[in-house]
């Protein structure tokens, strides 16, 4: 393909028929011209690769070398790429159509626009809060500690910024990575993803470096994909509830600097007692979604 618009990498690890699916709904949306597909596998062995070759030849397939997680992956692709603007997606969502469109136009039109996320919906039609804030460290515990027994409460609100009109576009703090439009340049200047995040919290500080960097995020809901959430994780619960955790803490380290370092330490016991009782949980509700990606 020559001097595509846009180019989008999916990163998989055994989404099954997923991946395909996902592929097919990327190539689908021309509204913005074809995109160039690139696909990142982190050493699947559920067959996912052979039907996504056996139905799109076409498409480049790169290993990663293993299962080196979300981030590493994602640089992976990026780097084999050509599209000066490339999207980074989960294997497990359906693009909608008209959504490269919507996105470009967004990006084209405002150029200190570095990473823009589309309207993300659940297999049920339900929105996903996709857009939210970095939240201050009293919305942040308020969140993970009343949000474990309260889906519903003034702090999970406040971060997830849930009584902003999902209708409206807006600049947020960031967007989730399971979908996540960047313009290349931003990304090269701050070196990309963090490849020490194995799984989770990679898009919040990718979004972070970025404002950082003096660029904005938006989110855009004239685009538009479905997500089946954790269709990758689910097999491992608990070392994505893990790594969950593991990823806040290294978030925790990079953003608080001088005095206030000296939180580490409480942070790091309360995030150890939180994954034990979030363990808990999945433990007596078996049934529960795996922990989304994004907190």
């Amino acid at each position: 393909m020559t001097d595509p618009r846009w180019s989008a990498v999916v990163v998989n690890y055994e989404a099954g028929a997923l991946l395909t699916a996902c592929v097919r709904s990327l190539l689908a949306d021309t509204s913005a011209g074809v995109p160039e597909v690139v696909v990142v596998d982190n050493g699947s062995t559920d067959g996912s690769i052979a039907e996504l070759r056996a139905a799109f030849p076409e498409v480049e397939v790169l290993g990663s070398g293993g299962n080196v997680g979300y981030a590493a992956a994602a640089n992976v692709g990026v780097e084999a790429a050509h599209a000066p603007i490339v999207a980074v997606c989960n294997p497990d969502l359906l693009v909608g159509a008209g959504t490269g469109a919507a996105v470009l136009a967004r990006l084209d039109a405002e150029p200190d626009l570095a990473a823009v996320g589309p309207a993300i919906f659940e297999p049920d039609g339900t929105r996903y809060p996709s857009a939210r804030q970095v939240p201050r460290l009293v919305d942040a515990v308020g969140h993970g500690t009343v949000g474990l027994v309260k889906r519903e409460n003034r702090f999970t609100r406040r971060y997830r910024e849930l009584d902003a009109d999902p209708t409206q576009p807006r600049d947020v703090d960031w967007v989730s990575g399971a979908a996540v439009w960047l313009r290349r340049s931003a990304l090269d200047q701050v070196d990309g993803w963090d490849d020490g995040y194995f799984m989770y919290v990679e898009d919040v500080d990718l979004c972070w470096r970025l404002g950082n960097a003096g660029w904005r995020v938006a989110y855009e809901p004239g685009g538009a994909v479905t997500h089946v959430q954790g269709a990758s994780t689910a097999r491992h619960p608990y070392r994505m509830i893990v790594e969950h955790h593991r990823s806040l803490l290294r978030f925790a380290g990079k953003r608080w600097r001088g005095w206030r370092r000296v939180l580490l330490v409480p942070a790091a016991g309360y995030l150890g007692v939180r994954t034990g009782l979030s363990m808990g949980v999945q433990a007596v509700r078996p049934r529960q979604r795996t922990p989304e990606p994004n907190g």
